[in-house]
């Protein structure tokens, strides 16, 4: 019980990664807030399987867009909590086209979600960490160092979330503070399918072949990684991006394959 006792919030955590974590989080012995968007039920679900695992879960909705909404958020633990032991941003969401094609508001939306939530987020999740070893995680990727057709808009957003996380990590420290981002590589979830869409099968052999371990991620390995930095095996690590990518970024990767380029 890694977790137990512990606070934790996980962003977008209805389904995919965030989902993955939450669980995870809770079977290490954290009481959770599961945040969503659109996916109520889905949200429920997730809240219902903590439950089932003996913790405590609270729902939330929040347009993390929406400043009013980020800080009901943070106001609605202060309630429930009082304080915050474990914030992972894990909410994310863009327009994949090329970059020629992307529109103002395509921008807005990925960038007001990513990095100024972020850094809104951070703001209000200190007071609550006070006094306590917190831990805060982010999300990047693999499109961050290595381009990707049609994912440029939020792979820079991406980039300056990993930035984000060092410059935290150094300003946090002395509060005994942790801040670290987990690039995930390529994993089976809603998200690469919506991504890949009718080419997801091709893209998946493809990068089978241009993986080491030969296969796709799966969201709970990318959570046990989130689970170490959560935990107080983690205690010395902050301002660190671990890859989880079962060795993809070793090889020159299998997207030139599938999109000819």
């Amino acid at each position: 019980m890694l977790l137990e006792g512990k606070k934790a919030l996980v962003t977008g955590s209805s389904r995919g990664i965030g989902r993955a974590t939450a669980l995870a989080f809770a079977r290490e012995g954290a009481d959770l807030v599961i945040h969503y968007r659109r996916q109520q039920a889905d949200a429920e679900r997730v809240a219902d399987e903590v439950r089932a695992l003996g913790r405590e879960a609270h729902v939330f909705k929040a347009e993390l867009e929406s400043a009013d909404d980020v800080n009901a958020l943070f106001d609605h633990i202060g309630d429930i909590w009082g304080s915050l032991d474990i914030f992972m941003a894990n909410a994310a969401a863009s327009a994949f086209k090329p970059l020629l094609e992307i529109q103002p508001h395509h921008i807005d939306r990925t960038y007001q979600l990513l990095v100024a939530n972020f850094i809104l987020s951070a703001q209000r999740v200190v007071p609550l960490m006070e006094g306590r070893t917190g831990r805060i995680i982010t999300l990047t990727g693999h499109g961050v160092h290595y381009t990707l057709p049609r994912y440029g808009n939020i792979a820079s957003a991406k980039a300056a979330v990993e930035t984000l996380t060092r410059y935290w990590a150094a300003e946090l420290g002395p509060r005994q503070i942790t801040v670290n981002a987990i690039a995930p590589g390529v994993i089976g979830t809603e998200s690469e399918q919506f991504y890949m869409g009718d080419k997801l099968e091709q893209f998946d052999q493809a990068c089978i072949e241009a993986t080491p371990l030969r296969r796709v991620g799966r969201a709970d390995e990318v959570a046990d990684v989130a689970v170490f930095l959560a935990s107080a095996l983690s205690r010395f690590v902050t301002g660190q991006v671990l890859t989880v990518d079962g060795g993809l970024t070793l090889t020159s990767g299998p997207f030139q394959q599938v999109f000819g380029q």
